[in-house]
């Protein structure tokens, strides 16, 4: 019988690029500040939509890696995870290209919900306008899901597992998940995941817009984003990335890193149930909670945040709070529960890597992030704590991060202060 024993997988880097920062330290600033990052659209011309609002990422310069040249034959999505990936390797002391045996050690999982789409639209357009004999060569590789892992191994060396995840909003959270049981199971010793979003196209605004599920508070822009609020109308739509560089402790040790949290829990679940709506009672969260947490060795009494999905719409909302009350049951008043995207927005397929960068800063200081517009909660938040309006200070040990996705696909990732 085999006696194998997983290894323990930590944090070593982070990085990001969001409404409120171009790194993890603007970005928790603004989040524990309870700013806001959402307003009018910049990037094109809102004015034939419903909806014209979103949480932009601000004055972004990839120029620290990618030339001018390079910068044309590559989407902004991909941008982000080139900037979002460095900023992480350099926190973990890793070199400006992976050589030799780390590289080969070295994976990469980045996945993205829409991928390209600022590309696909763009030249979708020019071909009925010009035909398709105007089209760019490098619309393929500039549009499909892959290329932010497979241009990150390119740039900067690693040549271990990779892939993108493709699961709508929960992508950047089962990135995060898979890199973890690549890890544990041998394959690799260090993985770079997350997630990556570029949105910012009248087609794609358009379309979920179409769908009824955007938030129209266009003359508000600010407040438009309200979690769990009674009054709330949608969600704001966001773009940015996050990419963490997870490594196996023994690894990280002999590199002489200090972890930064540690990633001790993983579950994957489908709904099986409705292609946008969540299952009733978020049955289907409550199962990847539950087995993130088996995996973890822990149990619910463990748990003293929980970073919620938490979207801001009038369906998701109510039943991910069902489930918390299923969960946790007489304990879930005295769960911490935030809400990022009511900052940042929902960013789609880089919230759950974000939103896992925020938890592993929360169990880190101590701070559990606001959620702001939380002004009239919905009944069904009666009895929670769902930590409205200011920041609050607690010990926090052990936290949850939630990403769910259209078709009913959940992730859960259990993250551990880092402790020896």
């Amino acid at each position: 019988m085999s006696s194998y024993s997983p290894p323990r997988v930590v944090v070593t880097g982070m990085g990001a690029v969001t409404a409120l920062g171009l790194d993890v330290a603007t970005t928790w600033d603004g989040l524990v500040a309870g700013r806001s990052g959402v307003a009018t659209i910049t990037q094109f011309d809102p004015s034939r939509l419903t909806t014209r609002i979103a949480a932009e990422v601000k004055g972004f310069d990839p120029s620290a890696v990618l030339d001018r040249k390079e910068q044309r034959r590559n989407d902004r999505y991909v941008q982000f995870a080139l900037v979002a990936t460095r900023q992480a390797m350099d926190q973990a002391g890793l070199p400006a290209r992976l050589e030799g045996q780390l590289a080969e050690r070295t994976g990469v999982v980045i996945g993205t919900g829409i991928g390209g789409i600022q590309t696909l639209a763009d030249q979708v357009l020019l071909m009925g306008e010009r035909g398709p004999g105007r089209m760019s060569p490098f619309l393929i590789p500039m549009a499909i899901g892959n290329l932010a892992a497979g241009v990150t191994a390119i740039t900067f060396g690693p040549k271990g597992p990779n892939f993108g995840v493709v699961s709508a909003c929960a992508t950047g959270g089962h990135s995060i998940g898979e890199a973890w049981e690549i890890i544990r199971r041998g394959d690799a010793d260090v993985m770079l995941a997350g997630g990556a979003e570029a949105t910012m196209h009248e087609s794609l605004v358009g379309g979920f817009a179409a769908m009824r599920a955007l938030s129209t508070r266009n003359d508000e822009p600010e407040r438009a984003s309200r979690p769990f609020d009674r009054h709330r109308d949608g969600f704001v739509i966001g773009e940015g990335c996050g990419v963490v560089v997870l490594e196996s402790l023994d690894h990280a040790r002999a590199r002489g890193v200090e972890p930064l949290a540690e990633i001790v829990g993983y579950g994957a679940t489908a709904d099986a149930s409705h292609i946008t709506l969540p299952a009733p009672g978020g049955a289907g969260a409550v199962r990847a909670i539950r087995r993130a947490l088996e995996k973890a060795h822990l149990s619910v009494d463990d748990v003293a945040m929980v970073n919620a999905h938490a979207t801001s719409t009038p369906e998701g909302d109510p039943r991910e709070l069902e489930a918390m009350r299923t969960l946790f049951g007489d304990r879930a008043g005295q769960v911490s529960i935030t809400a990022n995207k009511s900052m940042i927005g929902h960013t789609l397929g880089a919230a759950g890597a974000i939103e896992a960068i925020a938890t592993v800063m929360s169990v880190r200081t101590g701070i559990v992030p606001p959620t702001i517009n939380l002004e009239e909660p919905d009944e069904a938040a009666a009895g929670l704590d769902l930590t409205p309006g200011k920041a609050r200070r607690r010990e926090i040990e052990v936290a949850v991060s939630n990403s769910f996705g259209f078709g009913g696909q959940n992730s859960a990732i259990v993250i551990r202060r880092w402790n020896e």
